[in-house]
């Protein structure tokens, strides 16, 4: 698969049986849909967050194109405070997270405490 970004070749992480398509040149990250949903899996905070996806309208952000389907992604705002914008298929096949933007979402609630694949994550994708 290539990267909806630069569109150079991503190189597959394997992680506690999820598969994170992860772009070395730009830093990205594809995850595929239930993906996110399976990495957060004993969090409390879990719900929380995943109801706090808002469409962004107006976003200034240049359109990308979802790496399976390649059609345009739509741009969600998440997190309680709305702070930080991804990139969702409007088909469902999953979301885009620009370098540094998972990091973001594990720091801005508790996901992670006590989970050693978050804690992982984390290593691997901490800018």
């Amino acid at each position: 698969m290539n990267c909806p970004v630069c569109e150079e070749p991503m190189i597959v992480l394997e992680i506690d049986e999820v598969e994170i398509d992860h772009c070395l040149s730009c830093g990205g990250i594809w995850l595929d849909a239930g993906e996110l949903e399976l990495l957060l899996k004993d969090s409390r905070e879990k719900d929380a967050f995943l109801s706090s996806f808002e469409i962004a309208k107006g976003s200034k952000e240049k359109a990308r194109k979802c790496p399976l389907c390649m059609k345009r992604m739509e741009k969600i705002l998440v997190g309680a405070d709305k702070g930080i914008r991804i990139d969702r298929c409007r088909r469902n096949d999953g979301i885009w997270l620009d370098k540094g933007e998972l990091d973001e979402i594990l720091k801005m609630s508790n996901f992670g405490q006590n989970n050693r694949i978050l804690d992982m994550l984390k290593d691997i994708f901490a800018e």
